[in-house]
């Protein structure tokens, strides 16, 4: 054991306060402030940018959406709600909303960028759309008071404020569009009730049934009436029709909105609103609703459904509700909507030979038909007219998906386009491609042909996919005949860049796409397909520039059982095996897989440009390190639970790449560190309790030890504590925690929202190694959630693992 280790029996850190100090010690705690990793390091976290794109209908519009990756600790959207599973910040947002401090609108046909006037100088926005008839984009503004519902004119160039009242943020959708494009039907708060929230106390009794049934665990689950009251008052909102006019009308009455949208028409809304009596086992997404479908004014039509609390589902990750489930309007008709009813109860465990019934009805109708048969459980349905629509089965248990074309017109009709297992990428034929109709619903885009008058089922389909494949990713526009089954693909990144499809307008031919290469920033282009002009439309810098000179490798291998292996290595600049072996970052998150095929598919492209977030371990090559993102697959093959392999596995795939890195003259055995977050801190965990020799140190963040505290499943187990206890303590580092003797680092987020993840896993099995007289260091990060937003937070982490790492492999 490294000296400089050895007489570490445990630390516990809190980067909260400025207490200086300089080198480890044998502390229960140390304030350390937050302190910052090299410069090379610093500048990779100040410059990293996150962007998002939006087109409009005939892609002639893009809307550029920027904001740095990281922020201030001083201004991260703290939880200052936590009610029914969802946090809130103390405007009553809620924190999971992504915002942008910059939005930049390009007309692609003239090459040209719209400046928009009335924005003040900097601003936050988020929930950005087009409207119906592409004239407007609507957005959210943070104001003094929460979120403003704004425009912005595609015409004039002008944004403004449609109104001051706060807009109700603190769950799921707050706008949508009318189909004639004149309103907009927001959610808004409603006046806030008296301070005085208590009701009066009584006890509180759960009873169980005489069945298995599905249970989980969370975090902050509703405890007494005073967190009702603070439940209703913050999620209750009053939807309102804004007119573009200036108007604002009441749409019914305050209600706990789950879901609203217009029909195609416009002139009814379907709603879901959550009702009383609240839950205190399950979150908000599982609280009681009623389904219902009222006039544009708010006023109620038809009753479709009431779908009870579902804290009863059958085990089984395939469960659903045994009723009606998943209304939904059809996209392509005024006023007709569909649900879908399990012919399984609802129970995985059941053998029948139909899962799920797909039913349709007009709102003239007095009854409704059947759409289709699904084989397997209902995942969603594209909508194309008549002639066409895609519906989509999975199974879990199998890993199988189907994607059948039926025709909403003739519901004998049935033909399955894809039989596939989904998580083999080299299969998968992407995302299909939709387009606003007249209605501003989605609907597939679709090419027909001279035939199509005379065979309706003569039309092509249009996908984007990633395009996995033994030289590694390689997106592509795929055309699809659904008659025929033939293929053309009509776009393919190209080397040595990564190019994605993001937008195309089959009318015209033109594309567009980001474009990047490992050391070249995501821009955006646009061509022709026919003529193959291009022309690009963004010109953005390059913000990694401390990585220039660094390489990039896709290592491709096999481990003892022949199972192919593919893992991303970077090396640091102006590295040769001539200037001799230097010290190896491993980072890792297992992944499941029911076949060997899947497993061993290729990932990753070699002309990807890094993506630096908080836990990249790129950022590692700007001192010196070679980083390895290991290939980590767990593969359980016909029946088998994958997870009873687990241990045998994760060694396996460690092994094959430490084989492989000191054969190439990179690594040597002595200087080898693995880490990983979330479930890879897991097997970080199990890795250096249950093999030990192979590496000098491990890092683990946000992760989970103690199995007895996920005791319904954790890394895609599907099988209860109960079902399979001795797998559950064979998994649990905490249970043996005596037997660890390599160094560890962890690190938590003190506000972690996930329950399997919460800061207790890392400080439970710290004391258990630090009463075993373990080295291992206990970092907790303040007021930062499951992914780290703060610079601070970021800087401290790598300054962390830095000199953790150096004074373990002494580099």
């Amino acid at each position: 054991m490294p000296k400089a280790i050895s007489k570490i029996a445990g630390m516990f850190v809190i980067p909260a306060f400025v207490l200086s100090i300089t080198t480890y010690s044998v502390t229960a705690q140390q304030n350390t402030g937050y302190q910052k990793p090299a410069q090379e390091i610093q500048d990779l976290v100040n410059n990293s940018v996150k962007r998002q794109t939006l087109f409009n209908n005939t892609g002639d519009y893009i809307v550029i959406l920027e904001r740095n990756t990281f922020t201030e600790i001083n201004v991260i959207r703290r939880a200052a709600f936590k009610v029914a599973g969802e946090r809130l910040d103390s405007k009553g947002g809620n924190i999971k909303q992504e915002y942008f401090t910059k939005i930049t609108v390009k007309n692609l046909e003239f090459n040209q960028e719209i400046k928009l006037a009335g924005l003040p100088n900097s601003y936050k926005i988020s929930h950005v759309s087009f409207s119906p008839d592409q004239n407007l984009i609507a957005f959210c503004m943070e104001g003094p008071n929460g979120l403003e519902l704004w425009t912005a004119s595609l015409v004039t160039y002008n944004a403004k404020r449609l109104s001051d009242q706060p807009l109700n943020s603190a769950y799921r959708e707050v706008y949508q569009w009318a189909p004639d494009s004149q309103a907009i039907l927001a959610k808004f708060k409603v006046a806030e009730k008296n301070n005085n929230r208590a009701k009066e106390l009584s006890p509180i009794i759960f009873n169980s049934e005489e069945k298995a049934l599905s249970t989980s665990l969370h975090l902050d689950l509703l405890q007494n009436a005073e967190d009702e009251a603070l439940f209703e008052e913050h999620f209750t909102a009053q939807l309102k029709t804004v007119f573009l006019s200036g108007d604002i009308v009441n749409f019914g009455n305050p209600a706990i909105y789950k879901k609203f949208d217009y029909s195609p028409d416009g002139t009814l809304v379907m709603t879901e609103t959550i009702n009383a009596p609240y839950s205190y086992t399950v979150t908000l997404d599982k609280f009681a609703y009623s389904t219902n479908i009222h006039d544009k004014y708010g006023v109620l039509v038809k009753p479709l459904s009431r779908t009870p609390v579902l804290d009863n589902l059958p085990i089984g990750f395939d469960a659903v509700f045994d009723g009606k489930r998943d209304f939904q309007w059809r996209h392509d008709k005024p006023q007709t909507y569909i649900w879908v009813e399990a012919q399984d109860g609802g129970n995985p465990n059941y053998r029948v030979s139909i899962r799920d019934v797909i039913y349709m009805q007009d709102m003239d109708d007095k009854k409704p038909v059947k759409l289709a048969d699904c084989y397997l459980r209902f995942k969603g349905i594209t909508w194309g007219d008549d002639q066409i629509a895609i519906v989509t089965e999975r199974w879990w248990r199998t890993r199988t998906e189907r994607r059948v074309f039926i025709k909403p017109g003739n519901q004998s009709y049935r033909v399955n386009l894809w039989d596939r297992y989904y998580e083999d990428s080299y299969s998968d034929p992407g995302d299909f491609l939709t387009i606003k109709n007249e209605y501003n619903k989605d609907i597939l885009l679709l090419e027909g042909n001279q035939f199509r008058r005379f065979d309706p089922s003569n039309v092509n389909i249009f996908s984007i996919s990633k395009g996995a494949s033994s030289d590694g990713d390689r997106p592509y526009l795929l055309k699809f005949n659904v008659k025929t089954k033939v293929t053309d693909t009509v776009f393919r990144s190209r080397a040595p860049y990564y190019e994605l499809p993001l937008h195309y307008n089959s009318s015209n031919g033109k594309l567009v796409y980001q474009r990047e290469s490992f050391l070249q920033p995501v821009n955006y282009f646009y061509q022709n397909i026919k003529s193959k002009k291009e022309y690009q439309v963004s010109n953005f810098d390059n913000p990694y520039l401390p990585l220039n000179g660094i390489t990039k490798r896709l290592l491709n291998y096999k481990r003892v059982d022949a199972l192919k292996l593919s893992s991303t290595l970077y090396l640091p600049k102006d590295y040769s095996a001539s200037k001799g072996r230097i010290p190896v970052i491993m980072w890792a998150s297992p992944k499941i897989y029911k076949t060997p095929g899947a497993a061993s598919a290729v990932k990753n492209s070699p002309f990807k440009s890094p993506e630096l977030s908080w836990n990249s371990p790129i950022y590692w090559t700007t001192q010196g390190y070679a980083v390895l993102e290991l290939d980590m697959p767990i593969v359980g093959e016909s029946n088998d639970t994958p997870n009873d392999t687990f241990l045998e596995q994760i060694k396996q795939n460690a092994v094959a790449a430490i084989d492989e890195l000191v054969k190439l003259q990179i690594a040597d055995r002595d200087r080898i560190v693995i880490g990983g977050d979330c479930y890879g801190a897991f097997m970080v965990a199990n890795m250096l309790t249950h093999y030990k020799g192979y590496f000098a140190t491990g890092i683990g963040i946000n992760g989970f030890y103690d199995t007895a505290l996920t005791p319904f499943g954790f890394g895609q187990e599907e099988r209860t504590y109960w079902e399979a206890i001795d797998l559950y303590k064979k998994f649990s580092p905490f249970n043996l925690a005596d037997r660890l003797r390599t160094p560890l680092l962890m690190i938590h987020s003190n506000e972690e929202e996930n329950f399997d993840t919460q800061p207790d896993q890392s400080k439970r099995y710290f004391a258990a190694l630090k009463a075993n007289a373990i080295p291992s260091r206990l970092v907790l990060l303040p007021n930062e959630s499951h992914q780290p937003e703060a610079r601070e937070s970021v800087f401290h982490m790598f300054w962390e693992m830095d000199n953790w790492v150096k004074n373990v492999i002494k580099k």
